[in-house]
């Protein structure tokens, strides 16, 4: 092709030659196909020189840790109904045993039934002051009267005769050392308080801060808030009577004091 110029001869293109010729049999690049082999489609896996493909990665697997919340709640809770199932089982069981071997599993209980059967024979009354080798006295011969025992709280020492004559009707008698702290006297009146065949009383020289006495029992502690005196309570009151439940604990003298009040032979009086 020429292009010609105003005003002058023809010029033609020039063309610039390389030197190389292209290779027999081999296409030009423009007639290369663009996507390598034929038919192969976008994204296909690379050939490796053994004409297999290669194999595709297997996702890698996150391990989530377990949900030890509701595990430990389930396992708290599966406690907690065995130590119910277990407390009622073992509660219907002291239940049902007598209540003389209820009494002798108290940790710290002295049972004298066992240690002198003559002490606690009973019936034997006695005027005057009489001495006791067990203070307090749980036992042995006493006056005629007996001290009021329908929940009674006494400010004040009481006569050990007409006490140890509480006590065989049936009566738990607590006694606590006259320095005992006022919070610790107003629980052990809470316990005593409306519950007949009970009294409260002050008493000096104890060897511990609270002695609690049923007719041949004796349980010594150190603190209101020890639940053997509960205990104690439930056990033997009224149980520990060798004259039966029906004696009562009323009509009894209610005055202070560690003199004996000689009132005459008082015959025990069954609850009309």
């Amino acid at each position: 092709m020429s292009i010609s110029t105003p005003g002058g001869p023809e010029r033609r293109p020039t063309v610039v030659s390389t030197g190389k010729k292209p290779a027999a049999g081999r296409p030009a690049a423009a007639d290369k196909p663009s996507g390598g082999k034929a038919g192969a489609g976008k994204g296909s896996p690379r050939q490796t020189a053994g004409g297999k493909g290669r194999k595709p990665i297997a996702p890698v697997k996150v391990s989530q840790g377990r949900a030890w919340g509701p595990i430990a709640l389930f396992v708290a809770v599966g406690v907690l109904a065995a130590g119910i199932i277990g407390y009622g089982a073992f509660a219907a069981y002291r239940g049902s045993q007598p209540w003389q071997e209820r009494a002798d599993a108290i940790k710290g209980v002295v049972d004298y039934r066992k240690k002198d059967k003559a002490l606690v024979e009973g019936g034997k009354h006695q005027q005057g002051a009489i001495k006791y080798d067990i203070l307090p006295p749980v036992a042995g011969p006493h006056n005629a009267v007996w001290q009021n025992c329908m929940g009674d709280v006494y400010d004040a020492p009481i006569a050990n005769e007409h006490a140890v004559h509480s006590l065989e009707h049936g009566a738990v008698w607590i006694t606590y050392r006259p320095d005992l702290p006022a919070d610790q006297v107003a629980k052990l009146k809470s316990k005593v308080q409306g519950k007949e065949k009970t009294m409260l009383s002050p008493f000096d020289g104890l060897d511990k801060p609270i002695s609690l006495q049923a007719w041949g029992f004796q349980l010594k502690v150190d603190n209101a808030d020890d639940s053997r005196i509960d205990e104690f309570i439930k056990t033997l009151r009224v149980n520990a009577s060798i004259e039966g439940p029906a004696i009562s604990c009323a009509q009894g003298v209610t005055a202070t004091g560690t003199t004996p009040r000689d009132l005459g032979n008082q015959a025990d009086q069954p609850t009309q």
